[in-house]
Formats: structure tokens, sequence, C-alpha cells
């Protein structure tokens, strides 16, 4: 089974207990080196970025993932705490026609300036409430339940800003070569996920990896 299989088929389980049956390894301490090829990998092709000082860290996520919505209250505040220089933001996957759907609601939120307000409550909706958000009308019921300008997010997720988004997110996804959830990606050059030894593991590899970014700029 692949990778995108195993997501795909684990994220439609629900549920701590879920998780931790899946991953045992979610909450193991990491290694103070990581390896090359067992705490990440390198692309195959590495990106050609422009040069803007800053060193690009993408999680690339799904909303109706588990795992991912495991790994949101240990990436929150290390996130929160990133140096100026690294840029940190999250691209929405899309795999399925299912997908598409969630993917519209992350890029409703960033094009409105709700992720602060909404990325949260929208994985509790999908995880701790179980009502996930799955046709454009479920999304107005949200927008409504939560105090939004439902106009506004109708006109969001229908417009050609929205269509843009999601082509730049497959492209993303295609140039990282994404093909399970959670997966980060660092400057075009690296990837690794939480499920290489767990999620603090995986964010002190990210470090590590940002800093060789830095010396070699």
């Amino acid at each position: 089974m692949n990778r995108r299989e195993f997501s795909l088929q684990l994220a439609g389980v629900a549920g701590a207990a879920a998780l931790g049956a899946a991953l045992p390894g979610l909450a193991l301490a990491s290694p103070t080196a990581p390896v090359d090829g067992k705490d990440y990998d390198r692309l195959k092709t590495p990106l050609s970025l422009p040069r803007t000082g800053k060193v690009e860290v993408i999680e690339f996520f799904w909303y109706g993932c588990p795992h991912c919505n495991a790994f949101e209250p240990t990436l929150e505040p290390w996130a929160a705490k990133l140096p100026a220089d690294v840029n940190f933001h999250r691209v929405h996957v899309q795999f399925n026609a299912r997908q598409e759907i969630h993917q519209r609601i992350y890029y409703t939120w960033e094009t409105l300036g709700l992720l602060g307000q909404m990325h949260a409550r929208t994985f509790a909706r999908f995880h701790v409430e179980r009502k996930p958000i799955d046709s454009e009308e479920d999304m107005l019921v949200f927008a409504r339940e939560n105090g939004l300008d439902v106009a506004k997010v109708k006109s969001t997720w229908e417009s050609f800003a929205m269509s843009s988004k999601i082509r730049q997110a497959l492209q993303l996804c295609d140039d990282y070569r994404v093909d399970a959830v959670p997966m980060l990606g660092v400057q075009g050059l690296y990837t690794t996920s939480p499920s290489n030894g767990g999620a603090a593991a995986c964010l002190q590899t990210i470090d590590t990896l940002v800093a060789q970014v830095r010396k070699s700029a």
C-alpha cells in the first residue's frame, strides 16, 4: 500500500484512538541529528525559488485527516515562534473530489483573512463535532453558525481567485511530490513528516534543515 492509499484509508477513521493505533510513534522523542533518507528526504529535482531572504516552510495538510488534526497542537505554537527569516504557510491538498471541497474551505478563510478565527474551528468541526463540510451548503451553514458574512463567504467560494489558489496549490503539491499528509517542505529542497518519528521529531528536523539552508545561502 503506498503512502497516499495509507493516508486516505486512515483519514476515514476519526478520533485520537484511531490515530494512536495507526501512528504509535507520533509523540516519540526526536533525534538530535536528522538522517537523510530516514528523517527527511531530498527532492530529486530541487525547486527554483525566488531569493527573498527567507526560508520557505510549507505544511501540506487536509482538514479531514486525523493525523493533521493531531499535529496541530504541536505545530501551531512552533510556527508562532519562528524567526522572521522563516516564511511558514500551509497548502491544503486535493487527492480527490471531496478534498477539493475541503480545499475551498481553507482558501476561503485565507482570502477573507479569517484563518486565525476559523482554522482551528474547522478542524474541530470535522474531528470533534464529527460534522464534515462536504458541500457549499455545509460551508454556508458553518459560516452562519459562526456569525460570518454568508454572502462574502459564498462569493469567495465561487470566485475566480479561488480557482487560481487551487491551481497554485496543486502545482506546489506536484512540485514537492506530496502523496500523504501531513507533510512539510523546506525551501524546495526537502520534505519530512510526523510519520518519521513523531511530531516533535519532525519539527526538530525542520529546524535543522532551516539552519542548513541559512548556511548555504
